[in-house]
């Protein structure tokens, strides 16, 4: 009977995890809004919340939806710049300032190009260095993750936001929009703080233009 309930409430685990997960579409992700807690999965304000910090220059790392040391990092410094308590976590005055700093859709869609399919690509990359340093070129291995590394996502969220959709020319595909405008026009100064292992660059005030974990 034991084995009967934890079979069940495995099964019911992967379920909910996919039902979370189906609901990483365009519209989900573009209207969330501020929930307390701190989400175990993928979760659309987790996701919305990185794409706006990566736009507005206080990149949180790889874009996945989920938490982590770098989110954390960026929200912390994003926090600092704006005169906020930096303790590193999405609290509703965070979530607040940062959804005011870009009120355009968090995720867009995006026609894929033969241009974005073309090679060449290093199939396989040996983990070792010294075994790196042996090959023609060190490219990318697919498509797909020269696709995932133009808009800053991991393979996984990809996927899990065209699920079923070929990567082939014509093909629709629903990405994150970080588009980051303009680069700054005067930067006094680049800080590297090896204790919190980020790079700041700054304005001639002292202002924080762009935090990289």
């Amino acid at each position: 009977m034991i084995r009967l309930l934890l079979v069940f409430a495995a099964m019911l685990a992967i379920a909910c995890g996919g039902a979370r997960s189906a609901k990483l579409d365009l519209a989900t992700v573009n209207q969330a809004q501020f929930t307390a807690g701190e989400p175990k999965e993928v979760d659309p304000t987790l996701l919305k919340a990185q794409i706006l910090l990566d736009r507005a220059r206080f990149s949180p790392g790889l874009i996945d939806g989920r938490l982590s040391e770098n989110f954390a990092k960026a929200v912390g410094a994003f926090q600092q710049a704006n005169g906020l308590r930096s303790d590193g976590k999405l609290t509703a005055e965070t979530w607040s300032k940062l959804t005011a700093t870009s009120a355009a859709p968090v995720l867009v869609t995006y026609e894929v190009t033969r241009k974005d399919l073309r090679g060449p690509f290093t199939r396989r990359i040996p983990a070792r260095m010294e075994r790196m340093a042996r090959l023609r070129r060190l490219a990318y291995r697919s498509a797909r993750e020269k696709l995932a590394e133009r808009f800053h996502v991991s393979e996984q969220l990809l996927r899990t936001l065209n699920p079923g959709v070929g990567f082939r020319p014509g093909k629709t595909l629903i990405v994150p929009d970080v588009g980051r405008g303009d680069p700054p026009a005067a930067v006094a100064g680049i800080e590297v703080d090896k204790g919190a292992r980020l790079v700041r660059v700054l304005d001639a005030y002292g202002k924080w233009l762009a935090v990289y974990p």
